[in-house]
């Protein structure tokens, strides 16, 4: 893994979040339905918006925690990464994950030097192909399941709801109220 010497990797495993509320963002995944999951991801993206329009959006706030702008661009790779399973565990039968590091890819993306503006581009687009992807989910498709190679296993709609908990405790992270 290429680590950025600024950043603490995050090494934690979030997927708790399904079974209880989550302390720091007041997630509580169990209010959250299957079919919600496209409404709240253009809710969601509305303030990441407004985020991304701030003069000191890219502007640490401490040393070694991201700036907006970096959260924001983590979060337009979240809707990928996300998408792209919800489609992979819609089309195969319960597939494995292709693991995905995100602080690599923080790296590797160069999240601090990105452009605002083209950065609300890439999320309005990675968010509607997010949502379309939930929104299309009918039925038994919904319990379909797909797994993380930490032995995590998913159903399409835990995968939304962990999915949800991502970008909304970004928000905060970033000192803004989830709609």
């Amino acid at each position: 893994m290429q680590e950025n010497p600024e950043i603490t990797p995050d090494t934690k495993d979030w997927t708790w979040v399904l079974e209880q509320p989550c302390p720091e963002c007041g997630f509580d995944s169990h209010t959250v339905a299957g079919p919600e999951i496209g409404d709240l991801v253009r809710a969601n993206t509305a303030v990441w918006q407004q985020v991304l329009g701030r003069p000191d959006v890219a502007t640490r706030p401490a040393p070694g925690v991201w700036s907006p702008l970096e959260y924001a661009c983590h979060v337009v790779d979240v809707h990928r990464v996300f998408e792209a399973r919800a489609a992979l565990m819609l089309a195969e039968d319960d597939p494995l994950f292709e693991n995905w590091d995100q602080d690599a890819t923080a790296v590797s993306g160069r999240y601090a030097e990105q452009d605002p503006a083209t950065v609300s581009g890439e999320l309005s687009e990675a968010a509607a192909a997010s949502a379309a992807r939930f929104d299309a989910v009918t039925g038994d498709e919904w319990a379909r399941t797909g797994r993380r190679g930490d032995g995590a296993v998913f159903t399409v709609e835990s995968l939304g709801r962990y999915f949800v908990h991502d970008w909304t405790h970004h928000l905060r992270d970033v000192g803004a109220a989830a709609p």
